[in-house]
């Protein structure tokens, strides 16, 4: 029977769609920052800020959200709820009067005067009313929405959902909400007490007036949470209204419902709340400046958005001690910018995770990153992949996978892939058939293309190459940091995997020199040192030579400048610009010891200098090499043609 599948909806979690996060292009950013100057860790924060190819990085995302903050501010104002009760206000009077005109008593002239007397604010118009016996139906009706839109938005502004809870209120209802904040106020005094029977208190309370709380909190803790929450963004907008605003909404909240003891009760949990959690922003502001008016709850919700901006603009900016990636608040994130910006959240931290656990950093003793060999070996790879490119394009050359020049065969093998043209090796190629026929059964094919190994060759002569590059400060000044890098990886991975029988030696010279690991050169630091001491270079490089005999000697130089220093016999370096006399004399005797060993000498002149063109010039005369100009950008295609023309040769 043929296998039967079912297919349905994709409900939530990772896309399987979504194509797996590119790491070789996030570990190439990665390096070229280490390459710049920057260390591993900076360079993974840079990374993460900034993104890659197909994600969003962090930069990105924060600058979004102040984009729909400031949208938010730009489209509406806070005095929508003022605005509501002055229109009301003005139709309840309107009513008013209308019935007033009609009656010819002395109560309705005394009435008028009592209405022409009334303050000029809306406040305290509403407040003088309060207990005004109103001869209109309908403007009682308008009277008492004030009261009931009032009641409902100082509710809703510290419990979610309220305002739709309460459309018709009744005196019971309003008594129900009196009780419950009493109660409410009862438990959170018990719980700042300490009380012992809290997780009782709690589960009555929620018995009894769970109705008034739609997100059912697990615990008084996750009550106060969610009230503070609230309860701290009305303090944030009474905060950001202008004082006439500020005291004119104060005085109207006294007449919730037309009972003051609602507002008080409230005043009361806002003082307990911000007790119990001071950690919450009860003295931020906002500015809005729109022309959309926004009622009490409305504006409240728009404050605690901000303020959700705000805490996710904290995470995404990763700036606070022990900040990571999991400390982002994706369900806000997605109520903010949607699921895109969740994804994009996601495969920054995939990435950041895979760094770590494919090896490409490792945490080094002193607790620092650094790029592990692997990073390095993908990074040559990069790097010469780059310059095998340019030099197909100069010469026609093409990219091949042989470890060596046709010679003899190293002893080891590897699986063929499409263009190879190595022998097969015969014995691995059945042996592998074999295995596979017998996990898969007889019926599948005697040969298959996974099967095949092919022999590796390496060419029979060897070389020992020392590659001694610049580090000087105008090597930086100039833009040839990061290329001379790039150079020295792309050799070395040559090196590595196609010349594996040569000794490959890296020498760094400023007013010293050195011999560095490529992982060490790769994330050296330019720095302000006087001096090329070309001549301390040379005399490495003569160190590694010697210690192969039996290899063919190669020395390439990178540099910029023509030699400023050299050492003297008590090992101090002397530098001088002009340079000393006694500096040229020490530079070309070491060149004479290397000629006398047969080496091959090259050197790459980067930059126009006379001086320097005039010395290299007598330098490769001296000892018979040869003087290659390249561009920045052409170093790399330079001195790996340069090598495998020597090699070719040999």
């Amino acid at each position: 029977m043929s296998p039967r599948f079912r297919y349905d909806a994709w409900r939530g979690g990772p896309d399987p769609l979504e194509p797996p996060v590119d790491l070789r292009a996030a570990l190439d950013q990665l390096g070229r920052d280490v390459m710049e100057g920057a260390s591993p860790r900076a360079a993974l924060e840079e990374l993460l800020r900034t993104g890659t190819r197909d994600v969003s990085g962090l930069d990105d995302l924060t600058r979004r959200l102040w984009q729909r903050r400031s949208e938010l501010q730009r489209r509406h104002r806070l005095d929508g709820t003022i605005a509501e009760v002055r229109r009301l206000l003005d139709r309840a009077l309107q009513q008013e009067r209308l019935a007033l005109a009609a009656d010819t008593s002395e109560d309705a002239r005394f009435r008028e005067l009592q209405l022409d007397a009334l303050p000029p604010d809306v406040a305290g118009q509403v407040a003088e009313l309060a207990n005004y016996d109103w001869r209109s139906s309908e403007a009682r009706e308008a009277f008492e929405e004030i009261q009931q839109l009032l009641g409902s938005e100082v509710l809703e502004q510290r419990f979610h959902g309220m305002k739709q809870a309460m459309q018709q209120v009744t005196p019971e209802d309003v008594e129900r909400v009196r009780e419950m904040l009493d109660d409410l106020s009862a438990l959170l005094a018990a719980h700042a007490r300490g009380d012992a029977d809290v997780p009782r208190k709690f589960e009555q309370f929620m018995a009894e007036h769970g109705e008034f709380f739609p997100e059912n909190p697990r615990d008084v803790d996750e009550l106060i949470d969610a009230l503070a929450a609230r309860s701290a963004a009305a303090q944030r907008l009474m905060n950001s209204m202008n004082a006439q605003q500020r005291d004119e909404l104060m005085a109207l909240a006294q007449q919730a419902f037309g009972d003051p003891r609602i507002a008080q009760a409230l005043q009361r949990l806002d003082q307990q709340l911000q007790q119990l959690r001071p950690g919450e922003d009860w003295t931020g502001r906002a500015r809005f400046r729109g022309d959309q008016p926004m009622g009490l709850a409305e504006a409240t919700a728009a404050m605690a958005e901000l303020g959700e901006m705000d805490r996710l603009a904290e995470q995404l900016g990763q700036a606070y001690p022990g900040a990571s990636l999991a400390d982002i608040d994706l369900e806000a994130l997605e109520r903010q910018l949607g699921p895109r910006a969740v994804v994009d959240a996601q495969r920054l931290s995939e990435i950041e995770r895979q760094l770590r656990q494919q090896g490409l950093l490792q945490r080094a003793p002193d607790g620092s990153l650094r790029l592990s060999p692997r990073a390095m070996r993908r990074l040559g790879e990069t790097a010469l992949r780059s310059v095998i490119s340019q030099l197909r394009s100069q010469r026609g050359e093409r990219d091949t996978d042989r470890a060596g020049a046709a010679g003899e065969l190293t002893g080891t093998t590897r699986p063929w892939s499409y263009g190879d043209s190595e022998p097969w090796d015969a014995s691995r190629t059945v042996r592998n058939a074999v295995l596979r026929r017998a996990g898969e059964g007889a019926g599948s094919p005697l040969l298959d293309i996974a099967d095949l190994e092919v022999a590796e060759t390496e060419q029979r002569s060897r070389a020992a190459v020392v590659l001694c590059v610049d580090t000087s400060w105008s090597m930086v000044q100039d833009g040839r940091w990061v290329p001379m890098k790039r150079t020295a990886l792309a050799l070395h991975h040559l090196v590595a995997t196609r010349f594996r029988s040569d000794a490959l030696q890296l020498v760094t010279f400023g007013r010293y020199a050195s011999t560095v690991e490529v992982g060490e050169l790769a994330a050296l630091e330019g720095v302000w040192e006087q001096g090329t001491n070309l001549h301390h270079a040379l005399l490495l490089a003569g160190r590694h030579l010697r210690r192969h005999p039996d290899a063919e000697p190669v020395v390439l130089v990178v540099t910029d400048g023509e030699p400023t220093a050299h050492l003297e016999p008590d090992g101090e370096a002397v530098f001088q610009y002009p340079p000393d006399p006694r500096t040229l004399v020490a530079t070309l005797s070491e060149v004479d010891a290397l000629t006398r060993l047969g080496t091959t000498l090259s050197v790459f002149m980067l930059g126009e200098d006379p001086r320097l063109a005039a010395f290299v010039d007598l330098l490769a005369r001296r000892g018979g090499g040869r003087v290659v100009a390249p561009s920045a950008d052409g170093l790399g295609a330079a001195v790996l043609g340069d090598y495998l023309r020597t090699r070719r040769r040999r």
